[in-house]
């Protein structure tokens, strides 16, 4: 077992240690983990302190002497966002391996510092890109590898909600708010993880209607060199939702209605159709938009698969023990940061930015 540091009680930092300990987290009890447990925790909020105690969970008084304590094999970090670099390079020069939460930092230049401490002093680093781990987006993956609808065409992924911009420090430009650092960030990553890295250029328009500091939404385009596109969107103005996902292939099309939904696919048996009957669109006619003869396509449903995310944290101890290579690297990060930063130039500029 490894054990591993906390700085930063609030929601991620509490869902850390729930998972490491088996803890009540939303009103459920989660799956204790059988790799690391939690040392401690260290935040700058007496009410955040105190609720550990609740816990039974050991305080650190200062980061000083998280970094003091040699029996803490990992530091997670669950900060908000514009103090994650300042205290990750604290870390790695003390010789901890750190974890850090999304979004890794906030820009390519402070992504780099963070890599090249990491290097210097012969620690492990990445980011904890936990939604690679989501049952939903796993199987859309798996159903992509597998061939099932062709080579893919496109794939578009989705967040809405209804409530805008969360409260606290993620409303605030300063601190890295906004819906493309918090929500953008996991699904580029997922795209990217699905598709390739092989970025062209990406094409991004920022919503800001319920707050006038931070993105409370984001349409983002990714061209692929491959020819894939991916549609990245996350809103929290919809009262109505779109699929979380939708998928084409040359084959055939994939969808995923909402998070607690299967996918759903259809795939072309047959391509010629010479009997297509038109149907009445509106005032007129179509055979173009005529829904196929069933003969023509196989329908057919692909549950979700199990997934476990207490994996992240496996792979990040065998990689301590040198069994594994960290299965999220500092490339993928590099590109993921690359094309946020795109993201926001483009919707700045208003015109696709090359890669």
């Amino acid at each position: 077992m490894k054990n591993v540091a906390v700085v930063g009680y609030g929601g991620m930092g509490q869902w850390h240690v729930a998972h490491m300990e088996g803890l009540s987290y939303f009103g459920s009890k989660a799956p204790k983990s059988d790799v690391v447990r939690c040392a401690g925790i260290y935040d700058i909020d007496p009410a955040k302190e105190e609720l550990a105690r609740l816990y039974g969970l050991n305080v650190y008084s200062s980061l000083d002497e998280v970094l003091a304590d040699e029996s803490v094999d990992l530091i997670v970090i669950a900060t908000p966002n514009d103090v994650h670099e300042e205290i990750t390079v604290k870390c790695l020069k003390a010789g901890k391996n750190v974890v850090c939460e999304k979004p890794i930092t906030m820009s390519s230049g402070s992504l780099e510092r963070m890599i090249q401490s990491a290097e210097d002093h012969n620690c492990l680093f990445c980011v904890h890109q936990n939604r690679r781990w989501d049952d939903y987006f796993v199987t859309a993956k798996k159903l992509a590898e597998s061939g099932d609808i062709g080579d893919i065409i496109s794939v578009e992924t989705r967040v809405h909600g209804s409530n805008g911009v969360p409260g606290d420090w993620r409303k605030f430009k300063k601190y890295g708010g906004g819906m493309l650092y918090d929500w953008g960030v996991h699904m580029i990553d997922q795209a990217l993880w699905m598709n390739g890295y092989d970025v062209d250029r990406v094409f991004c328009h920022l919503d800001m209607l319920t707050d006038c500091e931070v993105d409370d939404g984001c349409f983002i385009d990714i061209f692929l060199k491959s020819g894939i596109r991916c549609r990245v969107e996350i809103n929290t103005y919809n009262f109505i939702s779109l699929p979380l996902m939708y998928i084409r292939g040359t084959e055939g099309t994939a969808i995923i209605n909402d998070w607690r939904s299967d996918v759903e696919i259809v795939r072309c048996t047959e391509w010629m159709e010479n009997d297509i009957k038109p149907i009445k669109t509106g005032a007129g006619l179509s055979k173009t938009m005529a829904p196929r003869s069933e003969r023509t396509i196989e329908k057919y449903t692909m549950p979700k698969v199990d997934v476990d995310v207490h994996d992240f944290y496996r792979n990040f101890c065998d990689a301590i023990d040198g069994k594994a290579s960290l299965v999220i690297t500092h490339d993928q990060m590099r590109v993921v940061m690359k094309v946020i930063e795109a993201a926001f130039k483009s919707a700045e500029t208003g015109i696709a930015i090359k890669f």
